[in-house]
């Protein structure tokens, strides 16, 4: 295994039956089960909550120092107090100037980055300007992380093993960009913005994948699947109801719903999972791929994207790929 790469060598059992695969109702403890990541560095964002809080003790579990950047950091402190080998920075990913302090302070520590979850997010948010009046779901579920993995990119191709993890989510048939008025400065719609800062999330990672593996990076986008969360926040409990999410006590009524140790367990898997060395680019569920995205329009659309990103937030530090 080359210099810098993860060590994800997954335990011997011997007379011991093989482990099964992963699947939907796996957890993220369950998935890294094994796997050694002492001396690693994971940035989870957003990773003192829900999904990210059940990926942070997980990696922390295998070995990882994690870092997790978060807007409330007084809450983060909290929320992983008890969880050795955890750190917290504050980082506001609506805020390029907070994003780029935060890149400012990890990189003087010197540290390379093993692992990076791009984890936080917001969801059905009610229309709200951040920015140079940038619609806040696209801004923060994609620009954010944009600018964040561009600032950190010589931590990130420092040790020549890194994974990028985009969280996304259903995305449908193919992912779907409003490129006229990607800011919705007509006919705002909060599922719609919510839609295509998702769709924004697996072009991105695609197109890191393509531009980061001269370098050994790697990227990759999942969709973690129903889970119920404090990502909705924003929405109403008559709207939750009303869409047959949960009964009036808050229980869950759809059977997809999965806890969020479930939910975290794709994720997890495909940031240390040692047969996907040498992947990467692919949309994951269940822990499995569900779709790859090097037809000619897929592959446009995510360069697109990029060299759109680019321009909003100034920031190209990746380079073209081969």
């Amino acid at each position: 295994m080359p210099d810098g790469e993860l060590d994800m060598t997954v335990s011997e059992h011997p007379g011991l039956p093989e482990r099964p695969a992963f699947g939907i109702d796996s957890t993220a403890t369950e998935v890294v089960a094994g796997v050694d990541l002492t001396g690693k560095v994971a940035i989870v964002t957003g990773g003192y909550s829900g999904l990210g809080l059940a990926t942070t003790r997980a990696l922390a579990a295998a070995g990882a120092q994690v870092v997790v950047p978060a807007r409330r950091p007084e809450t983060a402190r909290e929320a992983v107090g008890g969880i050795a080998g955890v750190e917290v920075e504050e980082l506001d990913l609506a805020d390029l100037d907070s994003v780029r302090g935060f890149a400012e302070r990890f990189l003087a520590s010197g540290r390379s980055v093993d692992i990076l979850i791009a984890n936080a997010g917001v969801m059905a948010a009610p229309l709200t300007r951040v920015g140079d009046g940038w619609e806040s779901q696209f801004a923060t579920n994609h620009l954010g992380h944009y600018a964040l993995v561009n600032h950190l990119w010589p931590a990130i191709a420092a040790g020549g093993g890194a994974r990028v993890v985009v969280v996304a989510s259903g995305i449908g048939e193919s992912p779907s960009i409003r490129w006229d008025d990607v800011h919705f400065e007509e006919g705002y719609d909060k599922w719609a913005a919510y839609g295509q800062s998702k769709s924004a999330n697996v072009l991105f990672a695609a197109e890191l994948d393509r531009r980061g593996r001269d370098a050994g990076v790697r990227a990759f986008s999942i969709n973690p699947g129903y889970i119920l969360t404090p990502l909705q926040r924003h929405l109403t409990k008559d709207e939750m109801v009303g869409a047959g999410w949960i009964d009036e006590d808050g229980v869950a009524l759809l059977p997809e719903f999965r806890a969020p140790e479930q939910g975290a367990a794709t994720q997890t898997w495909v940031a240390t999972a040692p047969q996907l060395a040498g992947e990467g680019g692919g949309y994951y569920q269940a822990c499995a791929l569900a779709k790859t995205f090097e037809g000619a329009d897929e592959r446009a659309a995510a360069e697109r994207l990029w060299t759109l990103s680019a321009e909003l937030t100034g920031l190209d530090a990746v380079g073209k790929p081969a």
